[in-house]
């Protein structure tokens, strides 16, 4: 990784990649514009970098999106948005990659990608930003759950998009066969553990599900990787699948590998626990999204009961570390959901 990077704008602003190294050895690297409140302003600068033959309103007024954590977004328009990476890193980014793909094979459930931007470093690319069409019509999946307007029916039909995107994905990308990540699983119950101590009497129960299942052979994709109801655009005419960068806290390398499309269902059903206490409301939304996801793919999610059980532990257990450090008082979601799939049996 090359020293810090100063990139001159144009009209007093800075873009710095500033490269931060932790107590561990390990660095990353982080794109910071310069002074900090002009982001509509720089994504400007980048949208008018971007590849050719993109028609943008580069003069059109733009406002920032206060919702994106990981990111900076920008609108121009209603028209187009400008998503900033914060973090950036050598190689390919998923979003990116994914978006240009899915577009290319004509998926109507992704954004049309317009452009991105990218410097060189060490002869490695090295993605700043990216354009896409803005769905100015929308609303989020997780707003419309907690506004109690997600009924089975936009469930039903949000499981067939994320089918439809697993679908062109296989067919883009390739399948392949890999053993369950139950290693992976285990590191991220002992890192909870730590921060979690209520998660200590679960320990052995999520060990026994995790074990029945070491070593046995799953079909492995490209997936979306972070799928949950914030992740989701339900426009006037379908449901969009936005953010395809992967698990936020993974390695750059670690978001673009296989994984089991089950994963992305698993992470939807615990987004659908997540939106409301009613257990009638999250099994009737959870059930129509499997049965439109099986309409789709023309597999049942829950014909492998115990395959999605692990995978929806594995994301209660990340998400019981996230609220032990950020949300304490919602760490009783993840725990009671953790209790009900600790106890289950499938095969």
């Amino acid at each position: 990784m090359a020293p810090h990077v100063v990139l001159l704008l144009g009209g007093g602003l800075t873009l710095t990649l500033l490269n931060i190294t932790y107590t561990d050895g390990s660095t990353e690297r982080y794109q910071v514009v310069v002074p900090l409140d002009c982001e509509p302003a720089a994504a400007r600068q980048l949208l008018g970098l971007m590849e050719p033959g993109v028609v943008a309103p580069v003069d059109a007024a733009a406002r920032v999106i206060g919702s994106d954590q990981s990111n900076t977004s920008v609108v121009f328009g209603e028209q187009v948005i400008v998503k900033l990476f914060r973090r950036v890193a050598v190689g390919v980014n998923p979003d990116i990659e994914l978006n240009r793909i899915l577009g290319l094979v004509g998926n109507p459930h992704v954004a049309r990608l317009l452009g991105s931007v990218e410097i060189t470093d060490g002869g490695q690319p090295c993605p700043l930003g990216m354009a896409s069409e803005y769905a100015a019509d929308s609303v989020d999946g997780w707003t419309m759950a907690i506004a109690g307007d997600l009924d089975a029916g936009e469930s039903y039909r949000l499981g067939e998009a994320v089918a439809s995107i697993h679908a062109d994905l296989a067919t883009a990308l390739g399948t392949s066969t890999a053993a369950m990540p139950v290693d992976r699983m285990r590191r991220r119950l002992a890192s909870a553990a730590i921060s979690v101590p209520p998660l200590a009497e679960y320990i052995p129960a999520i060990e026994d599900r995790y074990a029945a299942l070491a070593g046995r052979p799953v079909d492995v994709q490209r997936v979306h990787g972070d799928l949950h109801l914030g992740q989701v655009l339900r426009t006037p005419h379908m449901w969009l699948l936005i953010d395809f960068e992967g698990e936020p806290g993974a390695l750059p390398a670690q978001r673009r590998e296989p994984d089991s499309p089950l994963r992305d269902v698993a992470a939807m059903l615990r987004s659908f626990g997540n939106s409301t206490a009613d257990p009638s409301v999250v099994e009737r939304t959870s059930t129509a999204f499997c049965d439109g996801y099986a309409h789709r793919s023309g597999t049942h999610p829950r014909e492998h009961a115990a395959v999605l059980a692990c995978y929806e532990l594995d994301k209660a257990v990340h998400e019981t570390a996230y609220a032990a450090q950020y949300r304490p008082g919602w760490l009783h979601v993840p725990m009671d959901a953790i209790a009900r799939l600790a106890g289950e049996r499938g095969s």
